[in-house]
């Protein structure tokens, strides 16, 4: 593929993978793990503190990454955000890791990475996950990048600053993540693999030569450097910027937690081929999802890497990573599909690799042109498969890619409070009453977030529940006792929170007559 070819192709992946990844952000209700990031991100965007906690959040670099979008829109306060500011930060780095693509051109080929850069735009796992204000489209970015550093650290000529660039990526992936363990463990073996036990037979001084390089002074200050970089950038998040130095041995000690969450039984169990059941094949309801094109473009592409005479280092490395990363994931029994997106960029890439591999097998014009064919039907199909997933089945139980997301019937609720605020002589002052547990109350606080008084209790035997409130919101388990003790003539209706899980709301009488009036008017 000739040069202006190529940068004309992948200019224009970039551009629908910006434009999928980016367009309407409202379109999908806040998950509930979004809306407890986004109000966490709004504490820091108040106050300027954020505060590590290891026993159920992640990494701090979505938070302070988020800064300068808010700032950009000039939005300082959490009341003034919006799904535009939060999803766009997500929505961006998911577009970079389809541009790190481009820096495997003079490795892979042209055509190869050009192949993979248009499945990756129209993928719909990694784009319907980019559209998430939640750490895994950061962490697939950093993992990628440090993975290709890393690769290109460890190939002649063996720049410094390609070790400092991995070491940053490293620490920025460590500051992101816990799960970050399973990108170094992959890249280590399959970068040692690729090397040695892999890279082909070599003369006996060769054999001396390398052996000497990889204890050479050159190579102890690639490792030293990058080895700080990580540390450093590690220290300075999880440090909260030197204000909390207590989060540094956190984010140590959440190992354990996390160990057990990913080793142990528990909510988010799943099988082993979870992820690939997901990707390959999933149907519900008259709707078919499936991205079994590009996997098995990337199962030819793994397979030249390791028998065919013109693979290379960068073919086998990122086949090898790609696997073990996949492997590891898939053996943890805590799985989320999220995850999905730190390995499956990486097969993306060997999928480009197995079009550009086959391309080069078949020396007729015939089929060449039914393999571009081909190639060109699979992407139309993933993207009318991603304008699915991400507008209009964005929310839909049908949707394979949605994971207990809030329904959009819950926006009725929303729109109710709203509606029921603006008749009320508070406004936004209006007093709303959340009982409910923590699964049950989110996405309430986002939504709610420009609502002055809204208390949240987890039991309705709380003695601290002031009485008379003129909306009040309860949860399956709590709502016969908020029955028993609201007054009488107080209005209910039930609300679709995610599936499986409701809210019954409770309306004040008198208020609830002024909204029957205003809406006949």
């Amino acid at each position: 593929m000739s040069r202006p070819a190529f940068f004309a192709l992948f200019a224009a992946a970039l551009g629908v993978a910006l434009a999928f990844r980016l367009a309407s952000p409202a379109a999908r209700p806040m998950h509930h793990d979004e809306a407890n990031q986004a109000v966490r991100f709004g504490l820091l965007l108040e106050e300027g503190d954020y505060l590590y906690d290891r026993s159920d959040h992640h990494g701090p670099t979505l938070y302070y990454l988020t800064l300068p979008a808010a700032w950009i829109r000039g939005q300082a306060d959490l009341a003034s955000l919006d799904e535009l500011t939060i999803r766009a930060v997500p929505a961006l780095f998911g577009v970079l890791t389809i541009a790190c693509f481009a820096f495997l051109a003079a490795g892979l080929g042209r055509g190869a990475v050009a192949a993979a850069a248009v499945m990756g735009a129209v993928s719909p796992a990694l784009t319907y996950y980019s559209r998430f204000y939640i750490q895994e489209p950061l962490f697939a970015f950093f993992a990628l990048g440090f993975v290709l550093l890393l690769g290109r650290a460890a190939a002649p000529p063996r720049r410094v600053s390609d070790a400092i660039g991995a070491g940053v990526l490293a620490g920025l992936l460590y500051s992101t993540k816990e799960t970050s363990v399973i990108v170094f463990f992959a890249a280590g073996a399959a970068l040692f693999l690729a090397r040695t036990v892999l890279s082909g037979p070599s003369p006996p001084q060769q054999v001396g030569q390398r052996g000497a390089d990889a204890v050479s002074p050159r190579r102890a200050v690639q490792v030293a450097v990058a080895s700080v970089a990580a540390a450093s950038i590690a220290s300075l998040t999880y440090c909260s910027l030197f204000s909390n130095p207590a989060g540094i041995v956190e984010s140590i000690k959440a190992f354990g937690v996390y160990a057990n969450r990913g080793l142990g039984p528990g909510q988010h169990e799943q099988p082993w081929h979870y992820y690939f059941s997901t990707l390959s094949w999933s149907q519900s309801g008259g709707l078919l999802w499936t991205e079994a094109m590009t996997l098995c473009f990337a199962a030819v592409g793994i397979a030249a890497a390791f028998v065919s005479q013109r693979a290379g280092f960068w073919s086998r490395y990122l086949s090898l990573y790609s696997l073990l990363a996949a492997a590891v994931f898939s053996a943890l029994r805590y799985k989320t599909p999220w995850n999905v997106l730190s390995f499956h960029a990486g097969f993306v890439i060997m999928a480009g690799f197995g079009v550009a591999w086959l391309f080069g097998l078949f020396r007729s014009r015939t089929s060449r042109a039914l393999l571009v064919a081909l190639l060109a039907a699979g992407c139309i199909h993933l993207a009318l498969q991603n304008w699915r997933a991400s507008f209009r089945y964005a929310a839909d139980p049908r949707n394979p890619y949605a994971y207990a997301q809030t329904s959009t019937d819950f926006l009725r609720l929303v729109d109710r409070i709203g509606d029921l605020a603006s008749l009320h002589a508070d406004k936004n002052r209006m007093l709303v009453e959340v009982v409910a547990g923590p699964y049950e109350q989110w996405p309430l606080p986002w939504y709610l977030r420009r609502m002055e008084r809204v208390g949240y209790w987890l039991d309705a035997s709380d003695a601290g529940i002031p009485p008379g409130a003129p909306v009040v919101i309860a949860s399956q388990t709590n709502a016969e006792a908020v029955e028993a003790s609201i007054a009488r003539g107080y209005v209910a209706e039930h609300y679709g929170l995610r599936p499986g899980v409701l809210l019954t709301a409770y309306f004040e009488p008198g208020l609830w007559q002024r909204f029957l009036e205003a809406r006949a008017r």
